[in-house]
């Protein structure tokens, strides 16, 4: 059975520097499973491989998408057993990174197999603003109306697009699951947990970095597109405090201080799904990740020098 390697954890963990280490020590391929890293249009604020990365280790899935067209888990899975099976065939090591734990779980686990939205429905749902499609979900499938924060745009108008349209609540698809490779491979995987006040200070730092590196101009040219807000893209961490500062209602040192703290409430998130969330048996590595202890979880991977 073909190996698959997996490095997971919150924005600023270490998680790329660790891969690229891996890569190079295994000939692998670096596969992204970030959401934000996906997009093209914002390879500084997603903190997106540099050219000196990408010419140490081939990588996959970054900045392949448009962010004017979002990109669901299921494509992304879809997308990323195509990298996994081209890196097996060449006989390298697929190495699958990022900190989005829904991407992780619907390539290895599967996803509901729910049929395709009628078109017409999902553009009425995704026109209606979020306390009417949330009156109507009461109506139709209460459970998940409970469930939901009542100003979950996204989710709210999903589960009310997939029970109009299929005639069955959402959570009556996900009772089973297709397209997980999980028994295909053999699967290598690490969740990194540093300690929190060295994550969130990591967290602080790379923000400001960003912004000397080019952030600015970035969300410049993506407000310039005139995108619809509820993007993906439109609600990258940074972008609304950045945008904040573009249309004069900040300055720039509170934009960057409103920044740093989304970053560390999403590394929070992140950090308390990955802490979770994956099977108890999925090694996790609670160091601050360095030079000193970069050795030990290469080992926990299988890669020694």
């Amino acid at each position: 059975m073909a190996m698959l390697a997996l490095i997971a954890g919150a924005t600023a963990s270490g998680k790329s520097a660790l891969a690229l280490e891996l890569a190079e020590r295994t000939n692998g391929v670096i596969i992204n499973a970030d959401s934000a890293q996906l997009y093209r249009d914002l390879p500084v604020l997603s903190a997106a491989p540099t050219p000196d990365e990408l010419a140490r280790a081939e990588h996959g899935l970054y900045g392949i998408a448009d962010g004017a067209h979002p990109c669901s888990a299921a494509d992304w899975a879809e997308l990323a057993r195509r990298e996994v099976a081209g890196a097996r065939a060449q006989g390298r090591l697929p190495i699958l990174v990022g900190g989005t734990g829904l991407y992780i779980r619907t390539l290895l686990f599967g996803i509901a197999p729910v049929p395709p939205i009628d078109p017409e429905i999902r553009r009425q749902v995704r026109e209606t603003p979020v306390v009417e499609n949330r009156a109507k979900l009461l109506e139709l499938d209460p459970d998940a109306a409970a469930r939901l924060n009542p100003a979950d745009t996204i989710r709210i108008a999903r589960a009310l697009e997939v029970v109009v349209s299929t005639g069955r609540p959402l959570s009556d698809w996900q009772k089973r699951r297709a397209g997980g490779i999980a028994g295909e491979v053999e699967l290598r995987p690490l969740i990194l947990l540093p300690p929190r006040d060295w994550l969130y200070a990591r967290c602080d730092e790379r923000f400001a970095q960003m912004i000397e590196h080019g952030a600015v101009g970035e969300v410049k040219a993506l407000l310039a597109r005139n995108l619809d807000p509820n993007l993906p893209v439109m609600r990258g961490i940074g972008v609304r405090e950045i945008s904040a500062y573009l249309l004069g209602e900040m300055m720039l040192a509170e934009a960057i201080a409103a920044g740093q703290q989304a970053t560390r409430r999403y590394a929070k998130r992140q950090y308390t799904w990955f802490a979770h969330q994956p099977p108890p048996e999925w090694p996790r590595f609670c160091e601050p990740l360095d030079e000193s202890s970069m050795p030990d979880a290469l080992e926990l991977l299988g890669a020694t020098a």
